[in-house]
């Protein structure tokens, strides 16, 4: 007999990420990689072009809190410098030599992640990266607060 309750959203969310980092993490280390899966987003903005935490957070789906903990722990690693501006309100965020050579490395890395999630999408016949995408977008135009005070609303009239 199963036990089990149905999962909410945020559990089935967290454990689909747990699984997808853990995943993520087994080839870092085989790789022999001292990387954190968190760094991922930031490094391919950063290699795409991205100069500020403020480009980074236009380019990414990442809180500018999020961004600016990942550029602390990646800085702390080596991986990049910061450079004040000319108008010396923000830093420009550079890559080191060590930054770059692990872009190099990861690249096949990153094709191959894409590659696998075609694949899990294939598998499980949904658009997955689709789907959460389009989650995020309405999300951000009306939040996880404002639709349960809504459904709420809706089941106390009815």
């Amino acid at each position: 007999m199963d036990t089990r309750l149905p999962p909410g959203l945020g559990e089935l969310l967290r454990y689909v990420n747990e699984l997808v980092e853990q995943g993520a993490e087994e080839h870092y280390q085989a790789m022999r990689l001292n990387y954190r899966a968190r760094y991922t987003p930031v490094l391919r903005a950063l290699n795409a072009g991205a100069k500020t935490v403020t480009h980074i957070t236009e380019r990414t789906r990442l809180t500018q809190g999020a961004i600016s903990q990942t550029v602390a722990l990646m800085e702390n690693d080596g991986l990049l410098t910061r450079r004040a501006l000319d108008d010396g309100r923000k830093s420009a965020l550079l890559l080191t030599a060590a930054g770059r050579k692990l872009c190099v490395q990861l690249e096949q890395h990153w094709k191959a992640t894409f590659a696998a999630i075609a694949t899990l999408e294939a598998e499980i016949g949904f658009p997955l990266m689709q789907a959460l995408d389009a989650a995020a977008n309405a999300l951000e135009r009306e939040g996880f607060s404002a639709r349960v005070a809504a459904a709420k609303e809706r089941s106390e009239s009815s």
